[in-house]
Formats: C-alpha cells, structure tokens, sequence
C-alpha cells in the first residue's frame, strides 16, 4: 500500500515539474513585444557588402548556404547593446541548436571609432561599419531606436541559407525602447517565429 502512495505521488510531482517547466519555458517569447519591419519573412535579403572592424569587407552574397543572423544595434553609446553582442557570443552554442553559426553585428558608427571600441570591448567578432546607413535603411532598422532616425535600433534579421528573411524581430521601437533581450527569451521568440513561419525550428 505504502509503495502505491509513493509511487502516486511520485508521478504528481514529476507530472508538476513537467508542467511548470513547460509553463516556464513558453512564458519565455513574447516577453519582450517587438514589431516586424519591411523586408519581412519570406522576403530576399537585401545586399550587405560593408568593411568590418578586422580589415574584412563582408559580404552576405558569399554566405549564400548557411543561415546568418543579423543583429544592427544603436552602436558606441549603447552599452547595454553591446552586453547583448556578448552574451549572444558566449551562448552561440545554443544558437546553433538552430543551425545558426554566424553572427553578424551592423551600427552607422564610424569605422574607426568602432575599431576602438571593439579593441575596449574586447570583442573577437567583426562589426560592421555602416555610416552612411546603406544598409540600414535598405532594411529599415534605423525605425525603431531611441535616437530616432539617426542610429539604429535593436534589430535582429534570421538570413536563411536561400537567402531569405526566415525571422524577423524590431525590439527597440517605442514605448518601450527595449535595448536587450535575455538570450533565453530571444531563443524562445526565435523559435516560435520559426515554428509560425513553418521553418527550421529545432529543440
């Protein structure tokens, strides 16, 4: 009789855990609210071809095959974006969970003050320099941040590997002018655009 108890209560409890963990876990998208721009899903990617911080001219075109997400934030001033761009890094295996290997960075500031700012940073990833905002505006990502129109926001832009907007996500429009999302909430909102959109979405 006591090993019946038991053993009830024990499928309750794991039953609970399930459960929350569940609840936890779904709760995670849709945390942060975001709107989604022009080029959206289903659309081409329009061209990147911008200098980076290492020396390298980058080219979207040449990584035609593999998925590549974008990520243009509001640049030097935005500490909180560049606390973003590192833990984004340090969590690239759960990103490639997705099949997501590449990472990108885009800001409209100047090549050579971004040069120093990475070396101050410390960051190891190339960032683009876009001050002309040629790409930026292609891609609308100077609509949503807390400068208006002169930098960009607090986007991010899935490439697929047809080179096709597969998720899309403008965090950093008003009211709320959100300038990080906690790379478990970003996973989570990635993958529930992936799983709408009828994409690659993986466990």
């Amino acid at each position: 009789m006591k090993a019946a108890i038991v053993a009830v209560v024990t499928v309750v409890l794991l039953g609970s855990i399930f459960y929350l963990n569940g609840t936890s876990s779904g709760s995670l998208a849709g945390a942060y609210p975001y709107a989604v721009a022009s080029p959206g899903v289903g659309t081409a990617a329009p061209p990147i071809h911008l200098r980076a911080t290492d020396g390298s001219t980058f080219d979207l075109a040449s990584l035609r095959g593999q998925p590549v997400l974008l990520f243009f934030q509001e640049g030097i001033g935005c500490e909180s974006c560049w606390t973003q761009m590192k833990d984004i890094r340090a969590n690239m295996g759960r990103f490639q969970t997705l099949g997501i290997s590449r990472f990108v960075i885009i800001t409209t500031d100047d090549l050579s003050a971004l040069r120093q700012k990475v070396a101050d940073e410390g960051i190891t990833l190339p960032v683009l320099s876009d001050p002309r905002f040629a790409v930026s505006l292609r891609y609308h990502a100077n609509q949503y941040g807390m400068m208006g129109t002169s930098a960009d926001g607090h986007t991010f832009v899935l490439v697929g590997k047809d080179g096709k907007i597969e998720w899309r996500a403008d965090y950093g429009g008003p009211p709320n002018y959100t300038m990080y999302v906690p790379v478990p909430n970003l996973l989570a909102d990635l993958r529930a655009g992936l799983t709408k959109a009828g994409g690659r979405a993986r466990a």
